[in-house]
C-alpha cells in the first residue's frame, strides 16, 4: 500500500497483472494511437506514469532507442510484471503525485489510462506540465466511457444493501472517472502549451468462450470494478458478481457468432509544453 493509499483507504486495493493483460490488443491500442501524435524525435528523457505490467512501456524504448525510458507505478504487482520483461526500462514502485512533486524535467511524459483514478487530476495538469522541459510533450489518455453499462451498472448494483453498508464500512472504494475532451483541452491551453485533443469510441469484438464466457466482466473486474469487489467481504461477493454477471449479459448480450461488442470511448491529449526549440 502506498501512502496515500495509507491517506485514502478508498485507494486501497491490488491489481491482478495476468488479468490485466487477457484483452491486451484492445488495451493497448488507444496508447499506440496516443504515442503515434507525439512530434519528438530525439528526447532523452521518457517517462511513463501509471506504466502497469510494462507491455506498452516497452514499445517507448523501441519508438525512441537513445532514451532514457522510466515506467512509474504504485502498484507492486505490476512493477513486478514489468521487470520480468527485462529490456533496458527501469521500473519503480511510486504514487504518480510523488513522482512529479519529486521530478526533474523529462522530454515526453506519459501516463495512460491512469489519471481517471485520481478525483483531482486536472488541478494535477500545472504539476504535470511542470515536471515537462520546455519544448517537451506530455500525452494523456482516459476512459471517458463511466456513463455506459459497464461502469452504471456496477454503481447501481454497489448503491443497494447489503452491498452499500459493507463497502461503507471499508472506508468507501476508488471510483475512475474522467472529463471531456474540451476540458483538457482549455486547462493545458491556459498552462501555454499547444494542444491537440480528441476522442475515439472503440467497438471491442470480444469472444465469448467456454473459458471466458463473460468477458465484459472479465474486462471489468480487471480496472474499474476491482476495487469494489475486492472491499466486499468473502462472503458477500459471490453474490454481487453473480448479479454484476447478469445485469452485464443483459447489457452486452452474446452475438450469433459467439462475440460480444463492447463500446469503449476513450479521451486523448497530446500538449507540447511551451518554450525550448520549436
Amino acid at each position: 500500500m502506498t501512502s496515500r493509499e495509507m491517506e485514502n483507504p478508498a485507494m486501497a486495493h491490488t491489481w491482478d497483472p495476468e488479468r490485466y493483460l487477457t484483452h491486451a490488443d484492445e488495451r493497448g491500442r488507444p496508447f499506440v494511437e496516443l504515442v503515434a501524435r507525439i512530434g519528438a524525435t530525439d528526447p532523452a528523457d521518457v517517462v511513463d506514469l501509471g506504466c502497469g505490467p510494462g507491455n506498452l512501456t516497452a514499445l517507448l524504448a523501441e519508438r525512441w532507442p537513445d532514451a532514457a525510458v522510466t515506467g512509474v507505478d504504485s502498484s507492486p504487482e505490476m512493477v513486478a510484471a514489468a521487470d520480468a520483461l527485462g529490456g533496458r526500462v527501469v521500473h519503480e514502485v511510486a504514487d504518480l503525485r510523488d513522482w512529479v512533486a519529486g521530478a526533474a524535467p523529462v522530454d515526453v511524459l506519459v501516463s495512460n489510462a491512469t489519471l481517471q483514478w485520481l478525483p483531482d487530476h486536472l488541478e494535477l495538469l500545472p504539476a504535470l506540465v511542470g515536471a515537462v522541459a520546455p519544448g517537451g510533450w506530455l500525452a494523456l489518455q482516459v476512459p471517458g466511457n463511466f456513463d455506459e453499462p459497464s461502469h452504471t451498472t456496477r454503481r447501481d448494483l454497489a448503491a443497494k444493501e447489503p452491498y452499500a453498508a459493507h463497502l461503507a464500512a471499508a472506508g468507501g472504494v476508488a471510483v475512475p472517472s474522467s472529463h471531456d475532451p474540451v476540458v483538457y483541452l482549455d486547462a493545458l491551453t491556459a498552462l501555454g502549451c499547444d494542444v491537440d485533443a480528441w476522442e475515439t469510441t472503440y467497438l471491442h469484438v470480444l469472444a465469448a468462450t467456454p473459458e471466458d464466457p463473460d468477458p465484459v466482466l472479465t474486462w471489468v473486474s480487471a480496472t474499474g470494478a476491482r476495487p469494489t469487489l475486492q472491499a466486499l467481504p468473502d462472503d458477500v461477493r459471490p453474490a454481487f458478481e453473480a448479479e454484476f454477471r447478469r445485469r452485464l449479459a443483459a447489457a452486452y448480450p452474446v452475438r450469433a457468432d459467439g462475440t460480444v461488442v463492447l463500446p469503449f470511448r476513450r479521451v486523448f491529449v497530446v500538449a507540447r509544453v511551451a518554450g525550448g526549440a520549436r
